[in-house]
This record gives C-alpha cells, sequence and structure tokens, in this order.
C-alpha cells in the first residue's frame, strides 16, 4: 500500500537499481568512445530514470558539441555562466528580476510575473524595462523567445536533435549581445536586467544539458 514500509522499501530499491543501471551506462558508454564529460552534463540534469532516453540524450550532445554551431554555444554559454557565477545569480535570478525590471514583490505573485518580465514581443520589454534595450539585446531577447518553446517541445517529444537545433539559433544572438552590450553597465537597472537575461540564457541550455560539465 502506499506510504507503507514496503512500498518505501520498494522505492528505496528502485531507486538504487536506477542508480546502479546509469552508473554501468557510464561505463560502459565511456569504454565506447563516449566522451565522460558529455554523459556527465546529461546525467547531472537529474530526474529521469529512462536509461534509453539518457542515452538518446548523450548521443544528440556528442553530434551537436562537434558541430561549430555546438561550440560557439557552449562558448557562448560558459561566458555567460562565469558573469553570473561572479555576481552570484547562478542560484537565484529573482532578486536581479524584480529590482532591473521595476516589480515590486509586495501583494505580487512572481510565478505569473517570471514568463513576462524579460520578453522581446515588442511590448512587454519597453513596459517593463526601466529603459530601452540595445539592438543586441533585445534580439536576444526575442531569440530566446522563440527556441526555448521549441526546445522545450523537443525535449518533450524525445527529439533531443531538435532541441539542440533551436537552442543552436541563440549562438549568434549571443555573439552580438557580448560584443556590443556591457553586462556589467554602471546603471544597476541594465546591469541587473542583463545578468537576469543571461540566467535565462543558461536556464535554456541546461534543458538539455548541464554545459558546465562540458570540457573545452
Amino acid at each position: 500500500a502506499a506510504g507503507s514500509p514496503l512500498g518505501l522499501l520498494s522505492h528505496e530499491v528502485l531507486s538504487q537499481a536506477v542508480d546502479f543501471f546509469a552508473d554501468r551506462l557510464k561505463v560502459q558508454q565511456r569504454e565506447a568512445g563516449v566522451r565522460h564529460d558529455l554523459i556527465d552534463a546529461v546525467f547531472a540534469l537529474g530526474g529521469e530514470d529512462d536509461l534509453v532516453r539518457l542515452l538518446a540524450r548523450v548521443k544528440a550532445l556528442q553530434s551537436f558539441v562537434g558541430t561549430d554551431e555546438g561550440k560557439n554555444l557552449l562558448s557562448g554559454y560558459k561566458r555567460a555562466a562565469n558573469i553570473l557565477k561572479k555576481e552570484n545569480h547562478i542560484k537565484d535570478r529573482q532578486p536581479a528580476l524584480d529590482a532591473g525590471l521595476g516589480f515590486s514583490s509586495a501583494g505580487a505573485d512572481k510565478e505569473s510575473q517570471a514568463p513576462d518580465q524579460v520578453r522581446g514581443d515588442g511590448g512587454s520589454v519597453e513596459i517593463g524595462l526601466s529603459y530601452t534595450p540595445e539592438i543586441a539585446e533585445h534580439a536576444l531577447i526575442n531569440a530566446l523567445d522563440s527556441a526555448e518553446p521549441l526546445a522545450t517541445a523537443a525535449i518533450e517529444r524525445e527529439d533531443f536533435e531538435g532541441a539542440m537545433s533551436a537552442l543552436a539559433s541563440l549562438r549568434a544572438p549571443i555573439d552580438a549581445f557580448f560584443e556590443t552590450v556591457t553586462v556589467n553597465d554602471p546603471d544597476k537597472d541594465k546591469r541587473d536586467a542583463r545578468l537576469a537575461l543571461l540566467a535565462r540564457v543558461r536556464d535554456a541550455v541546461h534543458r538539455v544539458a548541464d554545459f558546465s560539465k562540458i570540457e573545452g
């Protein structure tokens, strides 16, 4: 019965069995020539007990990082992640969103605000931000608006190549953003909003794999 000692034991045994087979899969894939860092990048996501899906994701990631788009997206991701780490935005971006986008937490439902706070639909950005975003900044917001739902839908149908293809569309906008936009702007509103945007890039990539585990 649910909640019984037997039920809890069965769940624990099942969890241990999944962990065991996952470890064996890692060893087997390494022996088959799959890069260990790519295996770690996928397994680091957690919450997945289907080893076939995990393996499919690992293979898709290996193919993706071998392309120019994959290498450049990885480079852009690492740059964004390093900036966020410096600014202590890795674990919680909500304070930055609230400060940078002019929202008050008093009486507000943050979960309902989040999807609209950094959008490029031609209205939310200008209304939410306390400044006019630069061209490359606005382009990155628009690119994320397009890529995020495509990647999410692809993952839901287990099309991991499609998910990575969607993320690859972020390559050029991320490059342009770093070339022309000052993230650590003296203006606090701009700085916080841009850090929140980089957090959004990081979170979008993490839907596929934890790129921080990937070498190179």
